[in-house]
């Protein structure tokens, strides 16, 4: 199976390295130090700015602000056990450097020590929560992105794991691929999914584009 397209365009966090440990203790001792619901929090935290979920989920009297930034600190010392999704570091490896981004909810500071824990290269264009104004699931983000590239997001694949990444590469335009590795339960969406990126590999056009080749394997 193969389909060709402009640029591929990465969320980060479960997508393409596994963090999920590291922000659950986080935001955990956040919420527990707030008297705040885990379970609530957790249900809606992924994929979107920190910051906004801070603001939504804060008491009467708490500054936002300062503790977005002693949340953010607590996640920035905390990645001994943040790892690639199995075969992202060579599937972008592969990659021209123009033809991929990331774009991520997170701050562009955490992100960076995210990917040297995980062992990839961060790419040439990197969209961050610093980046935009409204967060996913507005499509801002992968719209900066493929501008950035110079490429429209409508020929774009995102990648993504979370509703609310997935909303904003649907209201993008993009095509949408689901990453399901960090998944404990499954994900009702009609697009199409993989669990890591050891079936897929890459090819680069004589135009520049990418044709992606997604391995098919025979059921029994």
């Amino acid at each position: 199976m193969t389909r060709r397209y402009a640029a591929f365009l990465f969320d980060m966090d479960g997508t393409l390295i596994n963090s999920i440990p590291s922000a659950i203790r986080a935001w955990t001792a956040w919420a527990e130090k707030h008297a705040i619901d885990v379970d609530a929090l957790m249900a809606v935290m992924h994929g979107v700015r920190a910051i906004e979920t801070i603001r939504r989920f804060a008491p009467p009297g708490v500054d936002p602000q300062a503790e977005f930034e002693a949340l953010l600190q607590a996640e920035i010392d905390d990645v001994a056990d943040v790892v690639e999704i199995p075969g992202a570091a060579a599937f972008t490896r592969a990659l021209p450097a123009e033809r991929w981004a990331i774009v991520t909810s997170a701050p562009r500071s955490l992100a960076e020590v995210r990917l040297r824990a995980a062992g990839l290269a961060a790419p040439a264009v990197m969209v961050t929560a610093d980046d935009i104004e409204r967060g996913k699931p507005a499509p801002d983000c992968f719209l900066l992105a493929a501008e950035r590239l110079g490429v429209a997001a409508s020929d774009c694949l995102v990648w993504e794991d979370a509703p609310a990444g997935i909303a904003a590469g649907e209201a993008a335009g993009a095509d949408v691929m689901v990453v399901t590795a960090t998944h404990h339960a499954p994900l009702e969406t009609a697009h199409r999914s993989i669990e890591d990126y050891g079936a897929l590999s890459v090819e680069v056009a004589e135009d520049g584009g990418l044709l992606l080749h997604e391995r098919v394997v025979a059921a029994d």
